[in-house]
C-alpha cells in the first residue's frame, strides 16, 4: 500500500472535529505527508453584522469576516503540530462544507478526507444528510471517518 502525500481535514471548530484534526494530523507525521486543514464558512450579511454590533459593542470585530474561522484554523494548526505534523497549510473556504471539501480534494489532488462522525447517527443526519456520509459518498479518494462522538 502506498503511503498518503496529501491529506484533508475539516474542522468547524467543535471539539469533535478537532479529534479528527489530530487523527489525520498524526497520519500526516507517519506518512510524511502535507496536511490541509479546512474550514467552510458562509461570508457574513451587512444585517447580520449590524445586530451583532449592536449586541456585541466592541467586541463587535469578531463575527466580521472570517475572523472566526481563521481562529479555528489557527487552533487546528496548533493541535496538529502537538500531533507531529510538520507541513501543515490551513484554508478558509466560502460555501457549504462537504462541496468545500469535495472541491478542495480535486484542487490539492489529496488522496485521503478525514473527518469527524459527528452528525453520522442522528436523526437529521439520516434525513438530510451529513459531512461524514455525503463525501464517503461523494468523495474519489479514500475517506477516514474518525469516531470522534461516541
Amino acid at each position: 500500500m502506498t503511503a498518503y502525500r496529501t491529506i484533508v481535514v475539516g474542522t468547524d471548530g467543535s471539539e469533535s472535529s478537532y479529534v479528527a484534526v489530530e487523527k489525520a494530523a498524526a497520519l500526516a507525521a507517519d506518512a510524511g505527508a502535507t496536511l490541509v486543514v479546512a474550514c467552510a464558512y458562509y461570508p457574513t450579511d451587512d444585517r447580520d453584522v449590524a445586530a451583532a454590533a449592536d449586541v456585541l459593542k466592541e467586541e463587535a470585530y469578531q463575527v466580521r469576516g472570517s475572523a472566526p474561522t481563521n481562529e479555528i484554523l489557527r487552533t487546528a494548526r496548533d493541535k496538529a503540530v502537538a500531533a507531529g505534523a510538520e507541513e501543515i497549510v490551513e484554508r478558509a473556504i466560502v460555501g457549504e462544507p462537504v462541496e468545500s471539501l469535495l472541491g478542495l480534494i480535486k484542487e490539492t489532488q489529496a488522496d485521503l478526507l478525514v473527518v469527524g462522525n459527528r452528525g453520522l447517527n442522528t436523526l437529521a443526519g439520516r434525513l438530510l444528510g451529513s459531512v461524514p456520509s455525503d463525501v464517503a459518498r461523494k468523495s474519489r479518494s479514500d475517506v477516514l471517518i474518525v469516531h470522534t462522538v461516541r
